[in-house]
């Protein structure tokens, strides 16, 4: 049985009003998952999109593991600044304002499946990321060899 998870990646322009539409792969996800609504939060130079479930398994995750004190700051960034960002008739989702501030998003918008989240970038920044990735991917062939994918 195939698993739903988050593949591919697309361009979307964000509109005036920060609505961005979800490809219609991620939305049969979601579908699928009986899931209407996206968890949005700030993730360095990005915002991570995740399933409810998803996102209460790592607030799970960081109650019960989270000991060290940098996690409080962690929380206070990636929990404090989420929002819950429902899915609307034509398949939007509405970012707000901090989250687009904080992840620099202004008009193309990359949406990148990782499986069991939804990355949103700024193009530039994504394709930037994809180069980097590239161009160290000889350095991670070992690596990947261990993990039986090579």
């Amino acid at each position: 049985m195939t698993q739903n998870r988050f593949r591919g990646r697309t361009v979307h322009v964000l509109d005036a009003k920060g609505r961005l539409n979800l490809p219609s792969r991620f939305r049969e996800v979601l579908r699928q998952s009986g899931s209407e609504m996206l968890m949005v939060g700030p993730w360095k130079t990005h915002l991570r999109a995740y399933r409810m479930a998803e996102w209460e398994a790592l607030e799970t995750k960081l109650l019960t593991q989270g000991g060290e004190p940098w996690v409080a700051g962690f929380i206070r960034y990636t929990i404090g600044g989420a929002a819950e960002c429902p899915i609307d008739k034509q398949g939007r989702i509405r970012i707000p304002p901090e989250l687009r501030q904080d992840a620099n998003l202004n008009k193309e918008i990359a949406l990148t499946g990782m499986m069991d989240y939804i990355e949103i970038c700024d193009q530039e920044a994504s394709l930037a990321a994809i180069d980097t990735t590239r161009e160290k991917f000889e350095e991670h062939q070992a690596d990947l060899a261990r993990m039986g994918i090579l």
